[in-house]
């Protein structure tokens, strides 16, 4: 067995001899080309590859995203679904308010394309969450030129969502938000004006994106929206037809299908406060007033039910008077809303708006300090003591006249003046005139190389406004000499002038052109337009040959109203007293009083009670 085994292992030498190993495995693993070459892997082109990365971003970022945040955008979506006007506002004026101070106070709130899967990609509830969030980019961060533009593409989607659709939308949305879109659209417009004007402080890109950007916050598309929902909603129409006491069924025959929507309704009314603010941004301020001919101003005006645009009403509306030099009427419009907001202050200061509430009352105060000193007036003295309380310096040098009046004037008038805009845009889609205007001996380049040209339209304003009060510079010295006299020599006169008698009776013409004006008083249920001229000034004279004869009518204190407004102080003053809780007495003199009457009254088997008296304490008989 031995034998056979040893000639078989020699059998098997001889064949490994005899066989080509490489033959019989070929160059298996001992290509050095297939040992260094890379596993191929599937080919994915550029787009693609962009598409995964972006999606992977998108998860990443969706996952730093708060739970509460993602569970009150469902809510919020929920309620938008159901048209559920309680759930909406909450979520809108609590809610989303919280949820930015708290996340978001320093940074943006995630973009719609985020949060589309949590509200199934709904495109309607898209254009209002990027309404929002457009809005929160504006107030709180610095927006760049994609904002800028992409929010002007998100409004211009909802208004033609509402307008275009076919049919009124079945949506419906709070007072306060309808409001504030309108409102919103008309700041960002403004703000884009502000900003396009800055010709020297553009990029070369941003320079590019504006010459292409076409129609992008134009003038005229803004004023095409506003126009479009108030002919939509009819609101005129319905606003006539209610002061005639039109039956319902009658109304809704008159306004249609579109403007028995409140959402609609309610929009083209916010439009008519849109278009008074923008015909005030643009300086035409009789058009401005000429919209509104159909709103009466009083408490039972629907733009009273939002705080906001009740303010904003009376601010334009009164700064509409001043430009027109009716002052008595502005004046009437400033001490009506600035009693209203003194009322309703602990209320105001639960709204999220109590901030620009606040400041565009400051801007009233100085506003009425202005037309205070053009034209004295006893409407409000409450009134009129604030103002000079928070502008006494300015008041006191207006009220003199002289040199240091226009720069008090002046100062006013630009800390309280709205932020008025240019309507053409400087020339982006020609390169020759930006050059001309870009150069540093242009012509058309502001006095200080720091002033904007959207600065330049406020100064504008401001030289038509000046230009009025300066032929009204002498009127403050020449009353203070005709309130000395009943009647006085011309001459003498012209002596305390130091002018010649023409140029005495030229400023006396001037005075008595000061003390007429038109104002509504007596006229309340007409356009604000109309009204009748009257005489503002408690001076009169008049010019007999070489005498004038002067005439001084005072008017009587209004001791009702004074009674009536100290009775209510003291009232409340009263009540609070009553409310406080009565200090508490150290308990060593109670004590001391307390133990001899109790002692007293167990000898003697009596029971003390009786009846009651101020601050809870009980009379003894």
């Amino acid at each position: 067995m031995a034998q056979q085994r040893m000639a078989i292992w020699a059998a098997e030498a001889d064949l490994d001899e005899d066989v080509d190993l490489s033959l019989a495995i070929g160059n298996y693993g001992q290509n050095d080309h297939y040992e260094d070459s890379p596993i191929p892997q599937p080919q994915i082109d550029e787009s693609t590859l962009i598409a995964m990365q972006q999606h992977m971003a998108q998860q990443a970022a969706f996952s730093q995203i708060p739970d509460v945040v993602k569970g009150f955008i469902v809510h919020f979506h929920q309620a938008v679904l159901e048209n559920n006007l309680a759930e909406i506002t909450v979520a809108y004026e609590s809610g989303w308010n919280k949820y930015t101070e708290k996340f978001y106070s320093r940074t943006e709130w995630p973009e719609a394309e985020l949060i589309a899967p949590l509200v199934n990609d709904d495109p309607i509830f898209l254009i209002l969450y990027r309404e929002l969030y457009y809005r929160h980019v504006y107030s709180r961060l610095q927006p760049n030129i994609d904002d800028r533009f992409h929010s002007y593409e998100n409004s211009c989607e909802l208004f033609n969502y509402l307008l275009n659709s076919e049919g009124p939308v079945q949506l419906e949305l709070p007072e306060q938000w309808l409001w504030d879109i309108i409102d919103e659209f008309i700041y960002q417009y403004q703000v884009f004006c502000t900003w396009r004007s800055k010709v020297k402080s553009k990029t070369d890109d941003e320079l590019q994106m504006l010459a292409e950007g076409g129609p992008v916050w134009s003038s005229y598309s803004v004023l095409n929206v506003l126009y479009s929902l108030m002919q939509k909603s009819k609101i005129n129409e319905y606003i006539v037809a209610q002061r005639e006491g039109k039956s319902p069924e009658e109304i809704a025959e008159i306004v249609g299908e579109y403007g028995q929507r409140p959402l609609y309704r309610m929009l083209g009314y916010f439009s008519i406060i849109g278009l008074l603010r923008v015909h005030v941004l643009l300086g035409d301020y009789t058009l401005a007033l000429k919209v509104m001919e159909n709103v009466e101003l009083n408490q039972k005006s629907p733009f009273t039910r939002v705080t906001a645009c009740h303010v904003a009403t009376y601010y334009y509306v009164g700064f509409c008077y001043i430009m027109l030099r009716r002052y008595p009427d502005a004046i009437r419009t400033y001490v009506t809303i600035l009693n209203f907001i003194m009322r309703m202050r602990q209320y105001h200061t639960r709204s999220y708006q109590y901030d620009q509430i606040s400041k565009t009352a400051d801007r009233m105060y100085a506003l009425f300090a202005v037309c205070h000193a053009l034209s004295p007036s006893r409407l409000d003295d409450n009134i009129a003591n604030t103002a000079k309380e928070r502008y006494g310096e300015q008041y006191a040098k207006m009220i003199r006249g002289g040199e240091e009046a226009l720069p008090a004037y002046e100062e006013l008038f630009l800390y309280a003046c709205p932020k008025f805009i240019t309507a053409n845009p400087p020339p982006y889609d020609n390169p020759i005139a930006m050059n001309a205007l870009l150069s540093p001996t242009s012509p058309l380049e502001s006095p200080t190389s720091a002033q904007p040209s959207s600065t330049d339209a406020a100064h504008r304003h401001l030289s038509l406004f000046l230009a009025d009060v300066a032929a009204q510079a002498p009127v403050p010295t020449l009353r203070s000499f005709l309130k000395l006299y009943t009647s006085l020599g011309a001459k003498k006169l012209a002596s305390f002038l130091d002018a010649d008698e023409e140029e005495m009776v030229q400023e006396m013409m001037v005075v008595k052109q000061a003390s007429r004006s038109v104002s509504r008083a007596g006229t309340e249920g007409t356009g604000l337009l109309d009204g009748q001229t009257i005489t503002t000034s408690d001076l009169n004279f008049v010019i007999d040959e070489n005498m004038v004869h002067i005439v001084e009518s005072t008017v009587g204190r209004r001791y009702a109203g004074w009674f009536i407004k100290n009775t209510e102080r003291t009232q409340k003053i009263f009540d609070d007293l009553r409310s406080m809780p009565l200090p508490t007495p150290p308990k060593s003199a109670v004590a001391a009083h307390t133990a001899p009457a109790a002692v007293a009254d167990v000898q003697k088997g009596t029971r003390t009670g009786g009846q009651k008296v101020a601050w809870g304490g009980v009379k003894v008989a």
